[in-house]
């Protein structure tokens, strides 16, 4: 049987089809940011396995850890970019001051951990995994521990800052007692937008908060925001509003009661109760902007792990340092010498 000219063009356009879609699914693997998955499959095959396998073995041991990358992640991603400026530690002879001191990062800890996982990545593939790549992945790995998202597909490329900023952190980390209108300001330079904000805060479903940052809504009387017994609860847990700036032995809260250490939409559950610990965490659930995606998330456990993977590798990608800028420092503490 004679193919009509529409019949022969079938091979040719079967051809454009796979090669458009093999040319998607390239672009869909690299980002905008230069970023790409699996960036160390030849120059360090097993890196994101050494790393998987140190979150596991702290986590096992120090089931805090995975809540501590998480947090490490949004702070050094929110500050400029995601170029472990963080990590850097203060250093008296050339000036720098770590952001590690600045007030934001009050109860921040378990930096010593991140020490062994760049060792175990040295001594695999010597100068060559950045201590940026290794924060963005260790806090995936976290999250995955702690019961949220898995395999969420995190792209790396990204090298390592030379500098502190420790003097811009005010400026861009959000405070517990802002404005949503604030947050979303934050945010959005990233590319978050409001329903990746509202998943991203569900982060908050994990580890706990320092009475510091909490007697401002008990006393002298309880926010009316908070649920009475709720209130009652927190008072029991900070029983003075001289509650000191100190991370030995502080008094603190948990995020949430019910299942502390798993990211789950308990967390918006709860703000719909009247539960949110921080006051920023409960103005999203009267926010006309937010409160939509908050009552959304809290009926549908699987949407808001979506949305939060989603909300997580758009923060994990702002303005990493790519290509010749930065390095891939040897000891995450300190520049290269």
């Amino acid at each position: 049987m004679k193919m009509g000219p529409s019949s022969s063009l079938l091979p040719v356009a079967s051809a454009l089809l796979l090669l458009c879609c093999f040319t998607a699914g390239t672009a869909a693997a690299a980002s905008a940011s230069g970023l790409k998955l699996n960036y160390y499959s030849k120059s360090c095959p097993r890196a994101e396995q050494i790393i998987k396998e140190k979150v596991k073995s702290h986590y096992d041991e120090h089931g805090n850890t995975a809540v501590s990358w998480l947090r490490a992640l949004f702070h050094d991603c929110t500050v400029k970019s995601c170029d472990a400026s963080l990590l850097l530690e203060s250093n008296a002879a050339t000036g720098l001051v770590s952001e590690q001191s600045s007030t934001r990062s009050f109860g921040m800890r378990n930096f010593k951990y991140i020490d062994d996982i760049k060792s175990a990545l040295e001594s695999a593939c010597p100068g060559t995994v950045s201590c940026a790549d290794l924060l963005a992945l260790a806090a995936r790995d976290g999250v995955a521990m702690l019961g949220g998202p898995a395999d969420i597909p995190m792209r790396t490329g990204r090298r390592d800052a030379t500098v502190s900023y420790y003097g811009e952190v005010e400026r861009y980390l959000p405070t517990h007692n802002d404005t949503v209108s604030a947050v979303l300001s934050r945010f959005a330079p990233m590319g978050v937008d409001v329903e990746g904000v509202v998943a991203l805060l569900g982060a908050h479903s994990v580890g706990r908060v320092h009475c510091f940052n909490l007697v401002a809504r008990l006393y002298p009387a309880v926010d009316g925001t908070i649920e009475p017994a709720y209130g009652a609860y927190l008072r029991e847990r900070c029983p003075t509003a001289d509650a000191i700036e100190d991370t030995r032995d502080v008094a603190y809260a948990r995020n949430d009661r019910g299942t502390p250490m798993v990211i789950d939409n308990m967390y918006h559950k709860n703000l719909l109760k009247g539960r949110g610990l921080l006051l920023v965490d409960q103005r999203l659930a009267t926010d006309p902007r937010t409160a939509p995606f908050v009552r959304k998330m809290a009926a549908d456990n699987a949407y808001f792990h979506d949305r939060f993977a989603a909300a997580l590798v758009k923060m994990s990608e702002n303005g990493p340092l790519t290509g010749d800028k930065g390095e891939v420092r040897k000891d995450c503490k300190f520049v290269n010498s």
